[in-house]
């Protein structure tokens, strides 16, 4: 029993002793890399209300009052197709001439900066190479191209009515 006891504390310490290393920190130049959510595949349609707030926000940068979103939520219910809808209001905020944005020659200076700010600004993410590449080669080949063209088609896109 004695022997056995002794072979028990023998086998411990050598066991604790060959357990305890040195933790080593391998590295395999690995870069880092910043990595985004992917926020394109929304599945929850807006209602009307979220729909008009959102979008009062997104172009004039401050937020709609209760009492504006109430009158504007009962003309778009009034009008029946809820597409028509949405342009008529779109097109009454861009004749108001009060939204904040760039202008069409600051759009031209820096079109991948107009480009990454707008996607941000309206579908809440970065785009993606082949969305920054298109809307670039766009814009560069068409000069009639206008920030509110732009705004516009971003505005009515399948994607800006979810989230």
């Amino acid at each position: 029993m004695r022997n056995l006891n002794n072979y028990y504390v023998l086998l411990l310490a050598i066991l604790a002793l060959s357990g305890c290393k040195k933790e080593q920190h391998i590295g395999y130049g690995v870069e880092n890399a910043t990595v985004y959510e992917d926020k394109s595949r929304k599945t929850k349609k807006k209602n009307n209300a979220e729909y008009i707030s959102i979008l009062y926000t997104n172009l004039y940068q401050s937020a709609i009052s209760p009492n504006q979103l109430y009158k504007t939520q009962n003309v778009l219910y009034s009008i029946g197709d809820q597409d028509v809808a949405s342009e008529m209001l779109l097109s009454n905020y861009f004749n108001t001439g009060s939204i904040q944005m760039p202008s069409n020659t600051l759009m031209r200076q820096d079109i991948d900066a107009f480009v990454i700010n707008t996607y941000k600004r309206f579908y809440l993410r970065y785009p993606s190479e082949g969305e920054k590449a298109f809307f670039k080669q766009y814009i560069q080949k068409n000069s009639a191209v206008s920030v509110e063209m732009v705004y516009t088609a971003f505005a009515t896109s399948d994607e800006y009515q979810y989230y």
